[in-house]
């Protein structure tokens, strides 16, 4: 097989072998965990009229205000990032890096709202304190990680996609197709298709 055919295998091999769980450990079927995130997206866009927190590191981050931007514009949904610099650059030198996203999600998370955590590794400790806070206040929390099984965010969200792959570059291509495949599922869903 050719490095390619096998790169682009070893990552759908792993997106078809997925697992989701919920908080208590669960697990949940891929398409019944895309359905409850669709209606989860749906309640926050038009019954709570609340709005969805993405937030992630380096290429996560990236993908963050990727989505933020795609769900504000396709999906017609509130969203919101911390990815600016001067936030980080504040935050990160006046109060702590581990803070940058959980200042936030403290601050304006409600039960209205959802957060979205991307972490390849599932270990970073700002997106564990955002999770943190965004549990806290009652949010909808959406996980996508990672590398080893037992990482930490595995079991914070009510929703939690873990990608069985080793290396960034195969993890975030994987959640970069994830995310694109639960905003399509909304698109389809509840937007008359996407496009």
């Amino acid at each position: 097989m050719s490095y390619s055919a096998d790169y682009f295998k070893k990552i759908h091999d792993a997106l078809s072998v997925m697992t989701v769980t919920d908080k208590s450990g669960e697990k949940i079927e891929i398409d019944s965990a895309l359905q409850i995130w669709t209606e989860k997206n749906r309640a926050v866009q038009h019954e709570k009229k609340g709005f969805i927190f993405f937030c992630g590191n380096g290429a996560s981050a990236s993908m963050a205000e990727h989505m933020s931007h795609d769900y504000f514009q396709n999906a017609e949904i509130n969203t919101i990032t911390c990815s600016e610099v001067s936030h980080i650059t504040a935050i990160g030198n006046d109060i702590g890096y581990e803070n940058v996203f959980s200042y936030r999600a403290k601050r304006i998370l409600s039960e209205k709202d959802m957060l979205v955590a991307v972490s390849s590794s599932g270990n970073s400790p700002n997106i564990v304190r955002a999770i943190e806070a965004a549990d806290g206040n009652g949010a909808f929390i959406v996980t996508l990680s990672g590398m080893k099984p037992d990482n930490k965010i595995r079991k914070m969200g009510h929703l939690n996609f873990y990608v069985p792959l080793s290396t960034y570059g195969e993890v975030e291509s994987a959640h970069a197709v994830l995310l694109h495949c639960a905003l399509d599922h909304f698109l389809d869903t509840f937007m008359g298709g996407r496009h």
